[in-house]
């Protein structure tokens, strides 16, 4: 009676059979065994068809008799990989190719479920052998390499655990809500600059720039975090006033280049609202 084989190769000899070679062929054996358990293989995926995996009876090294596989290759659009319907496997799968394609994991034929690795992306796949003509595989996909990955999502918060988000080469970081969405800071204090830099608020482009409260709250304008500082205070409210508080014995100023020369006109309070002169320079 000849040897037989399990779908990932490994080989069930008959009583009595290859004397003198059994234990060559059982270190095989074991070698496919330690392979499905814990093996890494790495897999060249076509770009101009699908590709079967398949096993050499008897021998180590086939790609579908490891735990883990890595495609790999440049695909210029989502590619297939088969497998033998008899395969039944706990498979760990990441799709390292190149060209932003997925990588579809199926049996060979039949209607049942695939698995599909999308770019980046690694999953754990069951290749379940429920079926002689349409057995299913059923997969978890785990996060990929976010450089890898053209749209990556977050499943929670991100929490930069004390680290920055920065960019290279003088690049932009940029901000874009969807569709009418807004940049909500949810913080009481934001701060603008670089420390030691001066700081610039523009609008992105030709449009007005709104500085508003998002209630009914006033507006104040201050320097140094207001310690020592003047204010400049928008009332929230119908026919609400603007105040322009100096600070100390400072002056409320209105400067303007007079007409023709390069000499500065000056209005002055008394403090208690009332203009009581006007410098002009002629």
């Amino acid at each position: 009676m000849a040897s037989t084989y399990t779908p990932l190769g490994i080989e069930k000899q008959a009583t009595g059979e290859n004397a003198g070679t059994w234990g060559t062929k059982t270190n095989t054996n074991l070698e496919i065994v330690e392979q499905a358990i814990g093996g890494t293989a790495s897999q060249a995926v076509s770009d101009s068809g699908d590709t079967t995996l398949s096993v050499s009876d008897g021998s180590t090294g086939a790609s579908l008799a490891h735990r883990v596989i890595e495609f790999t290759g440049t695909l210029t659009a989502s590619r297939n990989v088969t497998i033998p319907l008899d395969v039944q496997q706990l498979y760990l799968l990441k799709n390292g190719t190149s060209g932003s394609q997925n990588v579809v994991f199926k049996y060979v034929s039949g209607t049942g479920t695939s698995a599909t690795v999308a770019n980046g992306k690694t999953i754990l796949a069951y290749a379940k052998a429920d079926d002689d003509t349409n057995p299913n595989i059923v997969s978890v996909e785990f996060g990929g390499d976010v450089v890898d990955d053209t749209s990556p999502q977050l499943g929670g918060d991100l929490d930069v655990n004390g680290n920055d988000i920065v960019s290279t080469s003088n690049a932009d970081i940029d901000i874009i809500p969807n569709g009418t969405g807004d940049v909500v800071l949810a913080a009481d204090t934001v701060k603008v600059g670089d420390s030691g830099a001066a700081a610039t608020l523009t609008s992105n482009g030709a449009g007005a720039l709104t500085v508003t409260t998002g209630g009914a709250a006033d507006l104040i304008l201050n320097t140094n975090s207001g310690t020592n500082a003047g204010t400049v205070t928008l009332t929230d409210a119908a026919n609400g006033d603007i105040t322009i508080a100096p600070n100390g014995t400072g002056r409320t100023k209105v400067t303007n280049a007079s007409p023709g020369t390069s000499s500065t006109q000056v209005v002055t309070t008394d403090g208690k609202g009332i203009v009581f002169s006007m410098v002009f320079g002629y």
